[in-house]
């Protein structure tokens, strides 16, 4: 069996775990701090919060940009649901706007049809969906027009680049998640990056319980606190990151290459963005006839993701969840991951692509 995902874990998170554990200091801690600087300094950012994951990094960022009961927030309808119900923890309302058949990702003329409709909207969550950066030029010019705060959801999308600038650093701040299937992960974790200073400050008091000085609590906050042991991991997997993505952008060449089924439906990668492959998704007409055939011949798969956001059941009752988003049920019904990441050999890439090439 050709898995899905695989994790890369070595010797040095092995260590630095150790390491962790004989300090005795496992909570938030130096390593949380190191995390943290080191983060922050990839992205050429000014600051770096660490949090327990990147639902809660979503979540904190938004009620520092002071989001809250009756705003509204514009979103794709195509993402992990954690991008939405962040809004909805603020007690704020989603707003979801198609996206472009091509990339996957938020389209920016169904952002303005948005705008138009709901112009009291506070801000909009762009998703670097699957690791493709996200048309951030035409997505800042229509939310700058309309006092939109641009968040950026790259959960998916660690080390991507726009026009040569790293996702992350485009909006007003940014969420990253850790989680096991990321390009980098700490085990769970997310990070928030942002060169505003209030926000950066607020979003530091709300993930530690609300408090800037122990026992001293300013607001109602959480405990969205990553821990040492997590970041311990993640600091040996940011070293690896580049090469991880290299790898990941060299198979997703081969498939790129040698794929060669007109049956199937390529990702794109557009000259302008630096695509990191966090998943390779394809697009195809009979999606439960691929699924057979790559169970058949031992080749694991994601489908991401079966079900809108707007057509979940927990979304049933929200009333701007009544409307059609066609490119994106479309997509849902036909898109499917293969195996990208960086563990894949010559011989596994090989197999899989000639699996592909066969499927009818």
């Amino acid at each position: 069996m050709i898995p899905h995902v695989k994790l890369q874990l070595g010797k040095e998170e092995e260590e630095r775990v150790i390491e962790v554990l004989r300090s005795g200091m496992l909570a938030a801690g130096s390593y949380v701090q190191e995390f943290e600087d080191e983060f922050k300094r990839y992205h050429d950012s000014q600051y770096g919060i660490a949090t327990s994951s990147g639902t809660t990094a979503l979540h904190v960022i938004l009620e520092a940009m002071g989001i809250g009961t009756g705003d509204k927030v514009i979103t794709t309808p195509f993402s992990f649901i954690a991008t939405a119900n962040a809004i909805l923890y603020t007690g704020a309302t989603p707003i979801f706007a198609d996206i472009d058949p091509v990339t996957y990702n938020l389209s920016p003329a169904a952002l303005a049809k948005a705008v138009k409709d709901h112009p009291e909207a506070k801000a909009v969550i762009v998703v670097h969906l699957f690791g493709l950066p996200a048309d951030m030029d035409a997505i800042s010019e229509i939310a700058n027009k309309n006092n939109l705060i641009v968040l950026e959801d790259c959960a998916q999308a660690h080390g991507a680049m726009y026009h040569g600038q790293k996702v992350g650093t485009l909006g007003k701040a940014s969420a990253f998640s850790f989680y096991p299937s990321k390009n980098i992960t700490s085990g769970e974790g997310g990070m928030v990056l942002t060169d505003d200073p209030t926000i950066a400050e607020k979003v530091r008091i709300l993930v530690n319980q609300g408090q800037r000085r122990r026992y001293y609590h300013e607001m109602v906050g959480y405990n969205y606190r990553m821990t040492n042991i997590h970041a311990a991991i993640g600091l040996e997997q940011l070293k690896k990151l580049a090469l991880y993505n290299q790898k990941r952008i060299a198979n997703a060449k081969f498939y790129d290459d040698h794929i060669v089924n007109p049956c199937i439906q390529k990702p794109v990668s557009p000259p302008d963005r630096k695509h990191v492959y966090h998943q390779y998704t394809l697009k195809v007409k009979n999606r439960d006839a691929l699924t057979a055939h790559l169970d058949a011949n031992g080749i694991g798969y994601g489908i991401h993701y079966p079900l809108i956001i707007p057509a979940q059941p927990a979304y049933k009752n929200l009333a701007t969840c009544s409307g059609t988003w066609p490119v994106a049920e479309d997509l849902a019904d036909c898109c499917i991951s293969i195996p990208v990441h960086p563990a894949l050999s010559l011989s596994e890439l090989t197999t899989i692509v000639e699996v592909m090439n066969h499927y009818r």
